[in-house]
């Protein structure tokens, strides 16, 4: 059976058996899921590389002291992982008081190049989607984290429920909930979305 055809599962148990290979199958499979996620967490592409590569340093040293727990939910424990240390980077940059106010003014939306649209156009785009990201941040975490996974990350509502470890109905009930906030925050700020 050829390596990519393996579970999550099945490579870990054959990497902590000495195959190396099977590592590189497994970050294969899922560094462009966690990277974005990262990414859209931090907003800075820099950063966001050094958190993955202190990521996968974590799994390998998590997986070779036993601490991978085999339920089959590889991404979901690796994107944990990841959580954690954006966290521990957030708390030391906030002791260090060096938290820029210009942290927040990524523009997450704007992933698709704008080469083809007028310049004001873009522009304006662009305001929306920061504006947009902005409002999102005042939503309770577990909406936020539907938001980002679904919109930004592009989760089926499957994986979000597989990797937030709640049923397919919450996590549908967690996007309809956001989405009322969402309305309701802009009402109650009279912000307008739109060009016109």
């Amino acid at each position: 059976m050829k390596l990519k055809e393996l579970t999550d599962v099945q490579l870990v148990e054959q990497y902590l058996a000495g195959n190396s290979r099977c590592f590189d199958v497994l970050l294969n499979r899922h560094k462009r899921r966690l990277f974005t996620y990262i990414y859209l967490m931090v907003k800075k592409r820099d950063l966001a590389e050094d958190i993955f590569q202190d990521t996968f340093i974590k799994i390998i040293n998590s997986l070779k002291n036993g601490k991978y727990n085999d339920d089959g939910k590889f991404i979901a424990w690796a994107t944990r992982i990841a959580h954690n240390l954006i966290i521990d980077h957030f708390r030391k940059e906030q002791n260090l008081k060096t938290v820029s106010n210009d942290s927040y003014e990524a523009d997450l939306f704007n992933s698709i190049p704008l080469a083809d649209k007028p310049v004001e156009a873009s522009i304006i785009s662009q305001q929306i989607n920061s504006d947009l990201r902005k409002l999102i941040e005042y939503l309770p975490s577990e909406q936020k984290e539907i938001i980002l996974m679904r919109h930004y990350i592009g989760m089926s509502f499957k994986e979000i429920a597989e990797e937030t470890n709640v049923s397919i109905n919450t996590a549908l009930g967690r996007m309809r909930y956001a989405l009322i906030n969402l309305r309701r925050i802009i009402e109650e700020k009279k912000i307008q979305l739109t060009e016109a």
